[in-house]
C-alpha cells in the first residue's frame, strides 16, 4: 500500500498532466500506484482504462514476480481491489520468470468464488487456450476453501463459466468426505439453490418479507446491504431491522466511499451509516499534537469511479478525509485548487462532505501554493494531503511530517522526494498513518 520512497535506479524523471515533476520513479513504484486505486478498465480523467491496463501489464515484466506478487497481494488483501490483482496474475501466466509464481498468487488474492471465473475470462479474453499448469494448480488450491452457498451462487451465472465447468479444468482434490460429496453433487448438478435476495426475489417472493427474513437471518452481505437500503426502505421493511443490521456490518472490508453512496440514498440512515462507516477505527492510534489536512477539490477529482456510478474520487477523498478527522487529536482541514481554502474546526463526519463541496470553486490544481501557505502557517506535527497528484506547479517539502495519499492511478505523480507516499483509498490507509506514527 505505501512505502517510503527509494532511489528509482537511473529513471529519467518526467511530468503529471498538470506540469509539475512526476518524481524519479522506479517500474515498482509506477505500477503500485497504477494498481492501488484502480477498478480495472475504468477510465480517470487524465487517462482511459485502457490506457492504465495496458500499463500495468506492460509494467509487469519489469519488475521480479516477487514484487508483482507481492502488490498484487496488497491490492486484494489490503486496498480490497478486486479484478487488477487477477489481470496481475494473468500477466504473470504470460511470463517465464513469472509464471513459476501464479499459483502461490492466486491462492493470495482469490477470496471469493466469482473471483476464479473472472480470472479465467481475462485468461481467454483474447482467445481460449489451454490452462497452464500453475492455473490449474492455483485454482484447485482455492476451490475447496468455498461452501455449497458460495459454489451454487456462482454456479448458474451465464456471463460466465460455471462452477461445475471450473471443477472439470482444474480437477481439485476433495479433503475428507464432506468436500468428496459437495464435489460429487457439484458434479452431477445437484446443489442447493441458494438463499440469496436474487433468487427469492426472482422468484417472486414477497420483497418486504424477504428482506426482512434476510436481514434477521444474517444471510445477507455487507456490501448487498449497503447496495439495497433503498430498495428496502421503499418496500416498507422496519428501519429498526436495518439499523441492527447496520451495527453488524464489516466496514474494514468496504471501499470507504460506498457509505457515502449509501447515505445518497438512504439519507434517513445518515447516523448508522457514519457510525459504521467509522467502526474500523476503534484501534487506530490517534494522532498526537496538530495536523493540517489537506484535500484536493480541483476539477479532476471530479471523474467518475466506474461505468455508470455516481461516485468520483472526491468521494473517495471526502471519505478518507472524515476517516482520518476522527483518528487526530487535533486537526485543522483546508481544500486546494486555484487556491487554499480552510474548513469550519469544528465540522466532522458526513458534515464534511458539505463543507468541503462549499469551500471553493473546482478549478486547476496549484498544491505548490497550498502546500507552501500552511508550511508558512502554524507550526503542524505533520501534513497530510488527499489528491490525485496531478498539480500545475511544483511542490515544495513539507515543513513537518508530510504525508501523500495517491487516489489515481495515473502514472506519474507528485508526491515523492521527502513526502511519505501512500497509494490507495481504502481504511488501510488510515491504518498505515496510525501504524507509522508509532515509530516516534
Amino acid at each position: 500500500m505505501s512505502k517510503l520512497n527509494a532511489k528509482s535506479g537511473g529513471d529519467l524523471k518526467r511530468r503529471t498532466y498538470e506540469g509539475a515533476s512526476g518524481g524519479n520513479l522506479s517500474s515498482v513504484e509506477i505500477l503500485r500506484r497504477s494498481v492501488m486505486s484502480c477498478l480495472l478498465w475504468e477510465g480517470e480523467f487524465y487517462e482511459s482504462g485502457t490506457t492504465i491496463s495496458k500499463r500495468i501489464s506492460s509494467l509487469i515484466s519489469l519488475v521480479a514476480p516477487e514484487e508483482a506478487m507481492a502488490i498484487a497481494d496488497e491490492a486484494r488483501n489490503k486496498m480490497n481491489v478486486r479484478h487488477v490483482p487477477l489481470l496481475i496474475a494473468r500477466e504473470m501466466a504470460r511470463l517465464p520468470k513469472h509464471k513459476a509464481f501464479v499459483a502461490e498468487t492466486l491462492k493470495k488474492i482469490i477470496r471469493r468464488p466469482d473471483e476464479m471465473t473472472e480470472f479465467l475470462a481475462l485468461y481467454w479474453k483474447d482467445g481460449r487456450q489451454p490452462l497452464s499448469s500453475q492455473v490449474k494448480k492455483g485454482l484447485a488450491s482455492v476451490f475447496g476453501s468455498f461452501d455449497e452457498y458460495q459454489m451454487a451462487k456462482y454456479n448458474r451465472r451465464k456471463d460466465s463459466v460455471s462452477f461445475r465447468d471450473l471443477m472439470f479444468l482444474v480437477h481439485p482434490k476433495p479433503e475428507g468426505k464432506e468436500k468428496e460429496d459437495l464435489f460429487r453433487r457439484l458434479a452431477a448438478d445437484e446443489l442447493q439453490t441458494p438463499d440469496t435476495w436474487e433468487t427469492a426475489l426472482s422468484r417472486g417472493d414477497d420483497k418486504k418479507a424477504t428482506w426482512t427474513r434476510l436481514l434477521l437471518e444474517g444471510k445477507l452481505g455487507d456490501l448487498a446491504l449497503l447496495r439495497n437500503l433503498r430498495n428496502m426502505l421503499s418496500v416498507g421493511v422496519d428501519i429498526g431491522i436495518i439499523k441492527s443490521a447496520l451495527k453488524k456490518i464489516h466496514s474494514e472490508k468496504i471501499l470507504p466511499f460506498r457509505f457515502i453512496s449509501a447515505v445518497a440514498c438512504a439519507p434517513e440512515l445518515k447516523s448508522e451509516l457514519e457510525e459504521a462507516m467509522l467502526s474500523s477505527l476503534a484501534e487506530f492510534k490517534k494522532l498526537k499534537g496538530l495536523t493540517a489536512m489537506m484535500v484536493d477539490v480541483s476539477g479532476s477529482m471530479f471523474s467518475y469511479l466506474s461505468t455508470g456510478s455516481a461516485m468520483s474520487r472526491m468521494d473517495a477523498a471526502n471519505a478518507l478525509a472524515i476517516m482520518i478527522r476522527e483518528i487526530c487529536e487535533n486537526a485543522y482541514i483546508f481544500t486546494f485548487s486555484d487556491r487554499l481554502a480552510s474548513i469550519p474546526q469544528n465540522i466532522r463526519g458526513f458534515e464534511l462532505i458539505s463543507a468541503i463541496g462549499a469551500s471553493q470553486k473546482n478549478s486547476g490544481t496549484y498544491l505548490g501554493l497550498a502546500v507552501k501557505t500552511v508550511n508558512d502557517m502554524e507550526n503542524y506535527d505533520r501534513i497530510i494531503v488527499i489528491t490525485d497528484e496531478q498539480s500545475a506547479d511544483p511542490i515544495p517539502s513539507p515543513k513537518t511530517r508530510g504525508y501523500m495519499i495517491n487516489l489515481a492511478s495515473c502514472e506519474y505523480g507528485i508526491g515523492y522526494g521527502p513526502w511519505i507516499h501512500i497509494d490507495g483509498w481504502s481504511s488501510a490507509v488510515v491504518q498505515y498513518i496510525s501504524e507509522y506514527e508509532k515509530t516516534f
